[in-house]
Order: structure tokens, then C-alpha cells, then sequence
């Protein structure tokens, strides 16, 4: 067990067997297991069903011999194991009946056998010619192989630092209630699963979707191993499918069809823990149903500080399989979209939208044109409004004005520069200590004789509350801030922070970026084409051919432009404020976000994972922005507090109306104090 991040190491290997061989057979899962703890240290050690005698015996598992070596054999294995689990199948007699079971070894000793409650006597199954099923009552083994042994489907085997183990076997998970279902509701955190499922077409696919939605219902890790291609091939094939999930997402998976392998992963156990206290679902259950009374016997792992096999991904909130992003940008876009609609049917005059040529007023701009082609209505019924500033690019502004004409909205321009000097003088402010009564050209060349980072905090609000009070002056706003912002408090207060409604309020930065890209890659010759415009009548016309190309032109322009709130003086018609320049990279913001929020993890667990994940940035890089991004956190839920309404579309939402009531003065010390330590 790794003891910073309370996480173990599950191997489920499957060595190449003789079929009716015990004695040869003990000796390759010897020689597996201490190959294994050699090289990995594991934890917990699983083998497939029936793996001391091989799973396709038949008649066999009558014959006494075959049974009593497979004793003898299970003794010996026992001596070989210490601080770890191992778990392995064999036949085992008990009174006049041969039973289906999974040995657990530990410390050198036999500390339980559990029977298959299933068997499958269907199609090529003929176990019930051979096995009973479990009894219904557990009982203790006396003098088995010179000990007593619990024995029966009641027993979970746990640790003294969080993980309990529940075993079930093969067909026990094509029940409609697996046992692990009541394993899990006990507290069962890791379910494992010995099997001999034989290959068919397409039997993968279903035994992997079992394995996932049994391993996300129980919200526990299911770690699966199948018996290899080494077994009888009399009328079956055997692949060696072994597959880890945990909460429903798979960790890891063999390739089929070696004759031997062995799957390897670390499993989260805190993450899991975590997430069962969360949904409260998961104890109302337990409270409903007969939940069967479970012997918990104690098991002992050792502890280390192992490097983690885990490599989050560098972005939690976006898929790296492109068919499945490309499947959730759909699912985000529309869900934007339609909650746009359902909360327009209520609204009376035009849409306002504030645009910047940056990425979120880019995905509003985008869902409020695809709502209003949804329901019929003319684009010039989208008031978009740009609001130049003291910071704002010729570039940004270019593609603001590209992107509006493309689009097809009513476009107004506001120069907010003379209002905010206006400001600056009826509110006594002096902006980087320049005395704001002249010209506005003066008082643009005094902003360029400025030193470079020069900061002014009331330079940049007021800009942004000027802005936002002649867009609430004209009528119903779209806003445009993402979750990353709302986490990091990175608005003003009551200035780009309000709307009357904001479709972007649970999408990460991250994931905007992506979704424009989406966009641009894939509806731009819907969003460009609207009915009553003769000249794009012609689905095939050049001209909107033409049209859509420009605006996938100038998407993909926004989505390379440097992330800037475009608030400070330019310098030589550039702007100077990166915002990661000054709370770091968004792709670490939003992982130290997603881990916090969705996973509950610790400051130092989030810091160690980090640096597996982000390799290009010092420890000391990634521990500084993880210290900055709780401070802001902490310090901003009063902005949260006062979110306008929007729909959620992710995991993670911060709005304090459903996902995140948190008080806004809470006090973060002890957060800082786990990072330093």
C-alpha cells in the first residue's frame, strides 16, 4: 500500500497451465507471484478459477486424486505468501460435496475459502455435473490442510488503512444481484473476481460493459481474471481476458490470447471512499435492502511509499479517445444550446451578448446563434457588442468583428475607453498614479510610458464594470465566464461575473478551448446557412461553402490566441497580461480543480499526482500554482455565492444553488499546511 496516496497494487495474472496438474500447476503460480513481488511489489495477487487444477477438468473433479493434490498443493502455495494477498482457485470438498472455490492466503496461511454461489449449467456449462453451490449458511473448515478455516460466501478480508475485499467467482456476476452487490454494501472496497470465461464473438465486449456497470453500481474497483488459452480446448477457448475498473472507468486490460500474462494497477482507495460518502444513495440503499451479515477477517499488507503507477490524465475533464470527445463536445453543445432555449421562451426582446474575440464570449456567441436556428429566429435578433478597452488587441478585435459578420448578428461597437476615464475622475482614482483629469489621448500616452508589469487592480474592474453595466443597460445578457474562472475568482466582482443567464458556468477553460475547436470542425456550415438567405438556399453553394471556411478560419485563430482578460495598456499594439503568466497553466488549474472538487483529494496528493502528470513543470513550479489556486479558491467563494444561472453539463459545477455550498469565509490554512508538509 502506497500510504501518501492510499492506494494498493492489484495484480490479476493468469500462468500457463497443465489441465489435471496440480503440482505442476503451483509451481507456475509460485514462479508468477514471486516474479511479480520482485518486480512490482504488489499487494494483492489474483489467479483465475480453478487455477490449481485448471478450470476445464470435467469428469476429473470426481476423482479423488485430483482433489487431494489440489489440497496439498493449496498448503504449499500458503507457505509462500507474506504481506500479501493471494488469491486462487481450486476444487474443494467439504462433507460429500465438491465445491467452486477461491482460496485467500495471507501470512503464510489459509485464511478463507469462498464457494461459487452461481453455477452455470446452461449451453456449454455443465457445472452442477460436477459442483454444488455455495450453502446457504457459512461454516468453519476444521483440520483443513491442519487448520480451521472460515469458509462460505460471508467473508470480507480488510486491512488496518481502508481496503476490504469481497471475492465472488465467474458466473456469480451474470446474476442479476451478484454476491459482490451485497459485498459492496457491506464495504467491500475492492471486488475481485475469479473466472474461466470461455471466448465467443463478441463475448469480450459484453464481459467488459459487466465489469464496468458492476464495478460503477458498487462504486468499488472490480478487478476481473479470466483462465488463459492454456486450458482444455476440447470444446472451448479460454483468451486470459483480465480487465481492473474502478467507479466504472477501466484502469487497465490485457490483450487476449497470450498464453500467459498479467495485468497490473493501482487502485485508489481513497478516491473510492470518497465518492461513497458523497452519494448518499449508496447508504439508502444499503438501509432498503437485506443486506447478509458479513465475517470481516483481518488481513496484513505492508506499507511503502512506492512510485504510483497512476498517471492521471493531464485533462480530467476531456476525453483522450477522440470518438468519445468528439461524442461529449456534442453532448456539451446541446445541452448548452438547449437550456439557452427553454430560458429565451421566457425572455422578450434581443439576446446581448458581449464579445472579445477570446474563447468564452467565442462559445457563447456560438450556442446563442445554434439556439436561435433551433427555434426559428433571425441572428440579427443576437445583439453582439464589442467593448474595446485600454487593453484590447487589434487581433482580438479583428476576430470579435470576423466572427460577428460570419455569423450573421446585429454588430454594435462601444469605445469604453472615455467611460472609464470618466470613472476614474468622479471616483477620486489616480490608475498607476496617473492623474486622470485630460484628454483621453493624453491619458493614453501616458499608459504607454508605464514600466513593464505595472499593476492597478481599480484600472482593470472598473473596465470591466463598465463594460458590464452598458450590456445589462441594453437588455437580456448571455454571459460568458467559464468554471475555471468562477474557481480562481479570475472576474470582477459584479462586472464580467453577472448576467442574466451564462451557458458556460460549469465548462472549463480547457474544455472550451476544445469545444470551439469542435465547432469549427464540425457545425460551421449549419451555423453560417439560415432559411430566408437566398443566396445560401443551395446546401452546395460556393458561397456558403465560402463562408463556413472563414469561420472555421477564424475559430481556430481564437482558439490559438493567447488567453488574456486584455485589461492592462498594450505595449507596441500587443497585450501584456497572460492570465496563466499569473495563475499558471489552465490545463493545471483545471486538474488541481477536478481532483479538490470531483475527487476530494488532499493539496499533497493532488501535488504528487501532478508531477507524474506534468513532467515539463518543476515540483516547485506545480507546488507554487497549487498554493495560489487554493488561496484564490478559498478567497472567492463570495463571487460563486452570486453566480447567475446556468445549466450544469459536467461532473464539477461550482454553483451554489446545486453542487458547491461552501461558507465564504472559510479558512484555508490547513489545506497549505498539507501542501507544505
Amino acid at each position: 500500500m502506497n500510504t501518501i496516496l492510499n492506494t494498493y497494487r492489484v495484480v490479476a495474472a493468469y500462468p500457463a497451465i497443465e489441465v489435471g496438474n496440480p503440482k505442476v500447476n503451483v509451481e507456475e503460480i509460485i514462479t508468477t507471484f514471486q516474479v511479480l513481488k520482485k518486480q512490482h511489489q504488489p499487494d494483492v495477487i489474483l489467479f483465475p478459477e480453478l487455477s490449481l487444477t485448471g478450470y476445464t477438468c470435467g469428469e476429473l473433479f470426481h476423482q479423488s486424486v485430483l482433489l487431494e493434490s489440489a489440497k496439498k498443493t493449496l498448503l504449499y502455495l500458503a507457505q509462500h505468501v507474506y504481506e500479501e494477498i493471494v488469491v486462487v482457485g481450486l476444487p474443494v470438498v467439504v462433507d460429500n460435496a465438491v465445491y467452486n472455490c477461491a482460496a485467500i492466503l495471507n501470512t503464510k496461511k489459509i485464511i478463507g475459502i469462498i464457494p461459487k454461489t452461481y453455477l452455470p449449467n446452461y449451453r456449454e456449462f455443465y457445472e452442477k455435473r460436477w459442483f454444488s453451490p455455495a450453502p446457504a449458511q457459512g461454516q468453519t473448515l476444521t483440520d483443513f490442510c491442519y487448520y480451521n478455516i472460515p469458509f462460505g460466501t460471508d467473508l470480507l478480508f480488510e486491512d488496518k488503512n481502508g481496503l476490504k475485499i469481497g471475492v465472488e467467482i465467474c458466473e456469480d456476476l451474470w446474476a442479476p444481484i451478484p454476491p459482490s452487490s451485497y459485498q459492496a454494501l457491506a464495504g467491500a472496497n475492492l471486488l475481485l473476481n475469479l473466472s474461466a470465461s470461455n471466448e465467443i464473438v463478441a463475448k469480450s465486449e459484453y464481459r467488459r460493459e459487466l465489469v464496468k456497470n458492476q464495478s460503477a453500481r458498487c462504486m468499488a474497483a472490480y478487478v476481473y481474471c479470466g483462465a488463459g488459452p492454456t486450458e482444455s480446448t476440447s470444446d472451448l477457448t479460454f483468451a486470459g481476458h483480465c480487465l481492473a475498473v474502478e467507479n466504472g472507468s477501466i484502469l487497465g486490460e490485457t490483450k487476449r490470447f497470450k498464453p500467459e500474462d498479467h495485468l497490473l494497477v493501482d487502485v485508489d482507495v481513497e478516491k473510492l471512499r470518497n465518492e461513497r460518502r458523497r452519494t448518499n444513495t449508496f447508504q439508502d440503499n444499503k438501509d432498503r435492502i437485506y443486506v447478509p451479515a458479513f465475517k470481516t477477517i483481518k488481513i496484513v499488507t505492508k506499507t511503502n511509499e512506492n512510485d504510483t503507477l497512476r498517471v492521471e490524465s493531464k485533462f480530467p475533464f476531456v476525453p483522450n479517445d477522440p470518438a468519445t470527445l468528439h461524442e461529449r463536445c456534442w453532448d456539451i453543445f446541446n445541452i448548452q444550446t438547449n437550456s439557452l432555449i427553454k430560458r429565451l421562451s421566457r425572455v422578450s426582446g434581443n439576446l446581448t451578448i458581449g464579445i472579445s474575440g477570446g474563447l468564452d464570449s467565442t462559445l457563447s456567441l456560438l450556442v446563442a446563434v445554434k439556439a436561435c436556428k433551433m427555434i426559428g429566429k433571425s441572428p440579427k435578433k443576437i445583439d453582439a457588442v464589442t467593448l474595446p478597452g485600454f487593453g484590447t488587441s487589434d487581433h482580438t478585435l479583428d476576430n470579435a468583428n470576423k466572427l460577428m459578420d460570419y455569423l450573421g448578428v446585429s454588430k454594435t461597437a462601444i469605445d469604453i475607453r472615455q467611460h472609464c476615464l470618466n470613472t476614474f475622475k468622479e471616483i477620486g482614482h489616480k490608475p498607476f498614479g496617473i492623474d486622470p483629469n485630460m484628454s483621453l489621448e493624453e491619458f493614453e500616452q501616458e499608459l504607454q510610458k508605464l514600466p513593464d508589469g505595472s499593476q492597478d487592480t481599480v484600472f482593470e474592474n472598473v473596465q470591466a464594470r463598465v463594460r458590464t453595466m452598458l450590456l445589462m443597460s441594453r437588455g437580456f445578457v448571455l454571459g460568458t465566464g467559464d468554471l475555471s474562472e468562477l474557481a480562481i475568482g479570475w472576474c470582477t466582482y459584479n462586472g464580467d461575473h453577472m448576467s442574466m443567464y451564462n451557458v458556460n458556468a460549469s465548462v472549463p477553460k480547457t474544455l472550451v478551448k476544445f469545444l470551439v475547436d469542435w465547432v469549427a470542425d464540425n457545425e460551421c456550415r449549419e451555423l453560417v446557412r439560415w432559411p430566408g438567405w437566398d443566396v445560401f438556399e443551395d446546401d452546395a453553394g460556393e458561397a456558403l461553402n465560402h463562408l463556413a471556411a472563414k469561420l472555421q478560419e477564424t475559430l481556430k485563430s481564437i482558439v490559438n490566441t493567447q488567453i488574456s482578460p486584455e485589461l492592462l495598456p498594450l505595449k507596441d499594439g500587443k497585450s501584456q497580461h497572460s492570465t496563466e503568466e499569473i495563475v499558471g497553466p489552465y490545463p493545471l488549474l483545471d486538474y488541481f480543480l477536478f481532483h479538490f472538487v470531483r475527487n476530494n483529494f488532499s493539496p499533497s496528493k493532488i501535488y504528487i499526482l501532478a508531477q507524474k502528470s506534468f513532467p515539463e513543470y518543476t515540483s516547485d513550479q506545480i507546488k507554487a500554482w497549487l498554493k495560489d489556486f487554493l488561496k484564490r479558491f478559498f478567497n472567492n467563494q463570495f463571487k460563486r455565492d452570486a453566480v447567475p444561472n446556468g445549466p450544469k453539463v459536467g461532473t464539477v459545477s461550482l454553483s451554489p444553488r446545486g453542487d458547491w455550498k461552501m461558507p465564504s469565509d472559510a479558512d484555508a490554512s490547513i489545506w497549505i499546511e498539507d501542501l507544505d508538509q
